[in-house]
């Protein structure tokens, strides 16, 4: 008998916004993402920025750890990620800005985009429109207007991408195999969906060994570190299940001993995945197995391998992976992956706050 997950009924049996379907359509949104924008009309750099940063919150800013992956692997200036109402105090005129709000109108993004014209930044706007797209084009800043009308957090394509081809346009990293990179999750999309059966599925075989459990996600280093946040974050939002992040090799100098006393604290419900990349050092590989080996009897391991020969193939391969992991969890659990509720009532009673 078909496990219940081979069923495409049973998946979207509380899936009423599509949210499977717009998991799916990852690749495809990628290609678009960068049509659009290699079609910007980006004015060229008066000087080299000193400075890039990308501000922006939940999923919006997801991109923008991505691109500092990439920035710290093959970058010419340091980029940071801003998740805050204003920009730190060093930012300055001539340093490059890309404020990114899916909807347009994150009002925290809103406020940094404010603190970033005041400076004097060089400003890319990444959105679908709203307050930031109008105040952005009447400040005379550029935009990079993407599609909207679907939760930010499906849209990493669209809020990555263009930050990283106006990266390149602009000459601040080097060329990027988009096109290895999409032709990877297309071919990941075919292994780990829907009819690619649990037996042969390791998304699948994943979202059944966090079912009813607590995930705690280690990065195997920095870029999988990235990796782990997202994780956390698509876990939450999408199956409404608790998970924590964590890196090698900071967890060994801290979190390695809560774990002596964790046999008190119901970990026996926990599950610990590393994502890796597959070239890590003797010495980082050696950590993540010395941990297992001290904390094997407290908690189950699994094990993710990135794909792919760049390092925008594994970060999107590795995403990829994760992405589907939350929506068969959803369906597990019985969840709507698309329901905001908590978030939209949390939105309401803000609003009724005096900044």
């Amino acid at each position: 008998m078909p496990h219940p997950l081979d069923d495409r009924a049973f998946v979207t049996r509380n899936d009423p916004k599509g949210m499977l379907a717009l998991t799916e359509g990852f690749p495809a949104q990628c290609r678009r993402a960068l049509q659009i924008a290699d079609a910007a009309g980006l004015s060229a750099l008066e000087t080299r920025p000193g400075l890039t940063m990308l501000t922006g919150l939940g999923g919006s800013a997801a991109g923008g750890d991505f691109a500092r992956a990439i920035f710290e692997n093959s970058g010419s200036t340091p980029f940071l990620v801003n998740r805050d109402y204003h920009l730190p105090h060093f930012i300055r005129q001539g340093d490059l800005v890309f404020a990114a709000s899916y909807s347009g109108n994150t009002e925290e993004t809103l406020s940094a985009y404010a603190d970033a014209h005041r400076a004097g930044a060089r400003i890319i706007a990444v959105t679908s429109g709203g307050k930031l797209g109008a105040q952005a084009r009447s400040d005379g800043h550029d935009v990079i207007e993407i599609p909207g009308g679907q939760p930010p957090r499906t849209a990493l394509g669209y809020m990555l991408i263009p930050v990283l081809a106006a990266s390149r346009r602009l000459g601040l990293i080097p060329d990027q195999d988009f096109e290895g990179a999409f032709a990877r999750i297309e071919k990941n999309l075919s292994e780990w969906g829907v009819g690619t059966p649990v037996e042969t599925n390791p998304t699948k075989q994943l979202a059944l060994a966090l079912h009813g459990k607590l995930a705690v996600i280690y990065g195997l280093g920095g870029w999988q570190a990235v990796i782990a946040s997202r994780w956390k974050g698509q876990i939450n939002e999408n199956s409404k299940n608790l998970a924590f992040p964590n890196v090698f090799p900071e967890l060994c100098h801290n979190e390695v001993l809560g774990w002596v006393g964790a046999g008190d604290q119901g970990v026996s419900d926990w599950i610990a995945v590393i994502l890796e990349d597959g070239s890590e050092s003797n010495k980082m590989r050696a950590r993540a197995a010395i941990v297992e080996r001290l904390t094997g009897s407290l908690v189950e391991y699994h094990h993710v391998k990135a794909q792919g020969q760049t390092l925008l193939e594994k970060m999107l391969s590795l995403t990829f992976f994760g992405d589907f992991v939350s929506i068969y969890l959803a369906a597990l659990s019985g969840v709507d992956p698309e329901d905001m509720t908590w978030l939209i009532r949390m939105k309401e009673e803000l609003a009724a706050v005096a900044d």
